[in-house]
This record gives structure tokens, C-alpha cells and sequence, in this order.
């Protein structure tokens, strides 16, 4: 398998700034990590979008796309679990 190229949004970087380090920290790995496996094991596809995931880091959500074709993974959103949806 192929490594993904990930991409993080500017308004994603703004919204990653406002997130608590200690919780930052740990959605940076789940980010990173999603460059060698973009559907990993508790991803959700979301119903009624077309082609974007959801994965869990505790209490806040990641939102992004994923491109097969040019391997690529656009972050889109990130964000409490409340104001995420």
C-alpha cells in the first residue's frame, strides 16, 4: 500500500490551534497515522456526504476526504464532538 499524502486545511490549522495540546498531541498522531492506513479500524463513513470519513480522538472528531487516485487525505474539519456535525 501506498503512503497517502495528508493535507490539512488553513481553517483546520485555526480550529487545531484553539484544541487543548494535550488532546492536539493526540489527534497529530491519528492524523499522521492516516497516511499509512486512511481507513483505519473505527472510521466511520458519514451518511449523506459523499466520500467523507469520520475518525474519534476522545471527545473530538476528524472529518476529511479521501483521494485513491492521487493518494491524497484533505482534513476538512476538526472539532468537539458537539459542534463537529
Amino acid at each position: 500500500m501506498s503512503e497517502y499524502q495528508v493535507i490539512i486545511q488553513q481553517s483546520t490549522q485555526k480550529q487545531l490551534r484553539l484544541v487543548p495540546v494535550e488532546i492536539c498531541n493526540r489527534l497529530d498522531i491519528r492524523i499522521n497515522a492516516l497516511a499509512n492506513d486512511p481507513r483505519p479500524a473505527g472510521c466511520i463513513k458519514l451518511k449523506g456526504q459523499q466520500n467523507r470519513w469520520r475518525i474519534r480522538v476522545g471527545d473530538y472528531r476528524v472529518i476529511y476526504t479521501i483521494n485513491d487516485t492521487t493518494f491524497t487525505i484533505f482534513i476538512l474539519k476538526v472539532a468537539h464532538r458537539r459542534e463537529v456535525y
